[in-house]
Protein backbone atom coordinates (compact mmCIF):
# COMPACT_ATOMS: atom_id res chain seq x y z
CA UNK A 1 0.00 0.00 0.00
CA UNK A 2 1.12 3.48 -0.59
CA UNK A 3 -0.28 7.21 0.87
CA UNK A 4 0.48 10.04 -1.42
CA UNK A 5 -1.05 13.32 -1.67
CA UNK A 6 -4.31 13.24 -4.04
CA UNK A 7 -4.62 14.61 -6.77
CA UNK A 8 -7.80 16.41 -8.71
CA UNK A 9 -8.24 13.14 -10.67
CA UNK A 10 -8.36 11.50 -7.82
CA UNK A 11 -11.72 12.41 -6.84
CA UNK A 12 -13.85 10.23 -8.15
CA UNK A 13 -12.10 7.26 -6.85
CA UNK A 14 -12.52 8.66 -3.73
CA UNK A 15 -16.18 9.54 -3.96
CA UNK A 16 -17.40 6.13 -4.35
CA UNK A 17 -16.36 5.33 -1.30
CA UNK A 18 -17.29 8.56 0.00
CA UNK A 19 -20.52 8.44 -0.64
CA UNK A 20 -21.25 4.64 0.54
CA UNK A 21 -19.86 5.98 3.51
CA UNK A 22 -22.60 9.06 4.27
CA UNK A 23 -24.88 6.93 3.03
CA UNK A 24 -24.45 4.76 5.67
CA UNK A 25 -24.85 7.56 8.02
CA UNK A 26 -22.49 5.89 10.96
CA UNK A 27 -19.60 7.94 11.36
CA UNK A 28 -19.61 11.41 9.69
CA UNK A 29 -22.29 14.32 10.14
CA UNK A 30 -22.02 14.74 6.76
CA UNK A 31 -24.83 15.71 4.30
CA UNK A 32 -26.15 11.90 2.57
CA UNK A 33 -27.02 11.77 -1.24
CA UNK A 34 -24.77 14.70 -2.66
CA UNK A 35 -23.62 14.89 -6.59
CA UNK A 36 -19.67 14.21 -7.36
CA UNK A 37 -19.19 17.72 -7.32
CA UNK A 38 -21.16 18.64 -4.34
CA UNK A 39 -19.17 16.16 -2.16
CA UNK A 40 -15.99 17.68 -3.73
CA UNK A 41 -15.37 20.66 -0.66
CA UNK A 42 -16.46 18.38 1.92
CA UNK A 43 -13.55 16.03 1.66
CA UNK A 44 -11.02 17.65 -0.72
CA UNK A 45 -8.67 19.86 1.36
CA UNK A 46 -6.72 23.35 0.00
CA UNK A 47 -3.28 24.18 1.30
CA UNK A 48 -2.46 24.39 4.92
CA UNK A 49 -4.18 21.45 4.47
CA UNK A 50 -4.29 18.62 2.08
CA UNK A 51 -5.76 15.28 1.18
CA UNK A 52 -4.25 11.92 1.09
CA UNK A 53 -5.16 8.44 -0.46
CA UNK A 54 -4.44 5.03 0.13
CA UNK A 55 -3.29 2.71 -2.78
CA UNK A 56 -3.37 -0.70 -3.42
CA UNK A 57 -3.39 -2.59 -6.79
CA UNK A 58 -3.46 0.68 -8.85
CA UNK A 59 -7.03 1.48 -6.80
CA UNK A 60 -7.90 4.16 -4.26
CA UNK A 61 -8.89 2.35 -1.03
CA UNK A 62 -8.92 5.17 1.80
CA UNK A 63 -8.25 8.78 2.32
CA UNK A 64 -7.62 10.98 4.70
CA UNK A 65 -7.90 14.98 4.63
CA UNK A 66 -5.98 17.20 7.44
CA UNK A 67 -5.04 20.56 8.32
CA UNK A 68 -5.29 23.02 11.16
CA UNK A 69 -8.37 22.59 13.16
CA UNK A 70 -9.46 26.54 13.43
CA UNK A 71 -7.73 29.46 11.65
CA UNK A 72 -5.33 31.69 13.20
CA UNK A 73 -4.68 31.60 16.90
CA UNK A 74 -6.06 27.85 16.59
CA UNK A 75 -3.81 27.19 13.90
CA UNK A 76 -1.24 25.61 15.56
CA UNK A 77 -3.26 22.39 16.55
CA UNK A 78 -3.94 19.97 13.50
CA UNK A 79 -7.35 18.00 12.80
CA UNK A 80 -7.89 15.15 10.35
CA UNK A 81 -11.14 13.27 8.72
CA UNK A 82 -10.20 9.38 7.62
CA UNK A 83 -12.51 7.34 4.95
CA UNK A 84 -11.18 3.22 4.49
CA UNK A 85 -13.42 1.64 1.51
CA UNK A 86 -15.94 -0.77 3.40
CA UNK A 87 -14.35 -3.29 0.61
CA UNK A 88 -11.08 -2.78 1.94
CA UNK A 89 -11.96 -2.37 6.24
CA UNK A 90 -9.69 -4.59 8.80
CA UNK A 91 -6.36 -4.62 6.71
CA UNK A 92 -4.72 -1.88 7.96
CA UNK A 93 -5.58 0.68 6.19
CA UNK A 94 -7.14 3.44 8.55
CA UNK A 95 -3.64 2.90 10.94
CA UNK A 96 -1.14 3.45 8.20
CA UNK A 97 -3.06 6.73 7.31
CA UNK A 98 -3.34 8.15 11.04
CA UNK A 99 0.46 7.06 11.02
CA UNK A 100 0.80 9.29 7.78
CA UNK A 101 -1.12 11.96 9.10
CA UNK A 102 0.60 11.74 12.97
CA UNK A 103 4.15 11.67 11.03
CA UNK A 104 2.77 14.79 8.87
CA UNK A 105 1.21 16.95 11.82
CA UNK A 106 4.52 16.50 13.21
CA UNK A 107 6.71 17.75 10.37
CA UNK A 108 4.13 20.73 9.57
CA UNK A 109 5.26 21.50 13.18
CA UNK A 110 1.73 20.97 15.03
CA UNK A 111 1.63 21.04 18.70
CA UNK A 112 -1.17 19.04 19.11
CA UNK A 113 -3.71 17.14 16.53
CA UNK A 114 -7.61 17.19 18.03
CA UNK A 115 -10.35 15.79 16.78
CA UNK A 116 -13.56 16.88 17.00
CA UNK A 117 -16.26 14.55 16.81
CA UNK A 118 -15.55 10.65 17.07
CA UNK A 119 -18.63 8.38 17.29
CA UNK A 120 -18.69 6.73 20.25
CA UNK A 121 -20.42 3.77 18.86
CA UNK A 122 -17.97 3.74 15.59
CA UNK A 123 -15.53 1.05 18.43
CA UNK A 124 -12.80 0.31 15.73
CA UNK A 125 -11.92 3.90 15.15
CA UNK A 126 -12.14 4.65 19.06
CA UNK A 127 -9.49 1.71 19.41
CA UNK A 128 -7.11 2.48 16.82
CA UNK A 129 -6.87 6.15 17.94
CA UNK A 130 -6.37 5.19 21.54
CA UNK A 131 -3.67 2.86 20.69
CA UNK A 132 -2.05 5.62 18.70
CA UNK A 133 -1.84 7.78 21.52
CA UNK A 134 -5.09 9.87 21.27
CA UNK A 135 -6.96 10.16 24.75
CA UNK A 136 -10.58 10.80 24.95
CA UNK A 137 -10.99 14.05 26.75
CA UNK A 138 -14.53 14.47 27.03
CA UNK A 139 -18.16 13.22 25.23
CA UNK A 140 -20.75 15.17 24.03
CA UNK A 141 -24.12 13.03 25.15
CA UNK A 142 -26.19 12.74 22.09
CA UNK A 143 -24.80 14.54 19.98
CA UNK A 144 -24.81 12.47 16.53
CA UNK A 145 -28.08 10.86 15.39
CA UNK A 146 -26.89 7.34 14.44
CA UNK A 147 -29.33 5.28 11.89
CA UNK A 148 -29.89 2.42 14.28
CA UNK A 149 -28.78 3.06 17.52
CA UNK A 150 -30.16 6.27 17.83
CA UNK A 151 -28.76 9.84 19.53
CA UNK A 152 -24.94 8.70 20.39
CA UNK A 153 -22.20 10.59 21.83
CA UNK A 154 -19.47 11.77 20.03
CA UNK A 155 -15.49 11.74 21.84
CA UNK A 156 -13.35 14.83 22.02
CA UNK A 157 -9.54 13.32 21.55
CA UNK A 158 -6.61 14.65 21.59
CA UNK A 159 -2.49 13.75 20.52
CA UNK A 160 -0.33 15.99 21.53
CA UNK A 161 2.95 16.19 19.83
CA UNK A 162 4.82 18.67 21.77
CA UNK A 163 4.74 20.58 25.01
CA UNK A 164 2.43 23.70 25.31
CA UNK A 165 4.27 27.17 25.35
CA UNK A 166 3.81 28.56 28.87
CA UNK A 167 1.91 31.59 29.06
CA UNK A 168 3.57 34.38 27.45
CA UNK A 169 5.98 32.88 25.78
Amino acid sequence: MQIRTSTAGDWPGIFGFYRKIMDEGQTYAFPQGQTLEEARPWWMETPPGQTVVAVADGRIIGSAKMGPNKPGRGAHIATASFLVDPECRNRGVGRALGEYMIDWARQENYHGIQFNAVVETNEAAVRLWQSLGFKILGTIPGAFNHPTKGLVGQHFMFLPLRPAAPPGH
